[in-house]
């Protein structure tokens, strides 16, 4: 059983590893970069998707205190959604604000018009 858990927090922590990356670079994996629209979002949920198994295999290892079962549960629930919701408002395209400048020239302004 412990080899299963240890391969869950490998691929675990490559998530994290990815979520780091994302974070303090903006760099996408190549499957995701015609879906992402915000990098910082993106790499905060795949931090939380990343840290969902690590965290269970941390206390089956006894590497943290151990915690109540429903804490754990729960926790990593948590973790998922959060992650989910993150991963899917970074794919949502930005508000975009008309510039102020824009507003006040209106439409004359426009390089286009003649």
């Amino acid at each position: 059983m412990a080899w299963v858990v240890g391969a869950g927090m490998l691929l675990s922590a490559l998530a994290v590893t990815v979520g780091i990356i994302t974070l303090r670079t903006g760099w996408i994996p190549p499957l995701a970069r015609g879906h992402v629209r915000r990098p910082k979002l993106y790499g905060l949920g795949v931090l939380a998707m990343g840290l969902s198994p690590l965290l269970p295999g941390l206390f089956y290892f006894d590497v943290l205190p151990g915690a109540s079962w429903d804490l754990r549960f729960f926790g990593m629930n948590a973790f998922v959604l959060v992650g989910l919701l993150l991963i899917a408002a970074s794919q949502l395209m930005p508000v975009r604000r008309p510039s102020p400048t824009h507003e006040v020239l209106g439409d004359a302004a426009s390089p286009d018009r003649g």
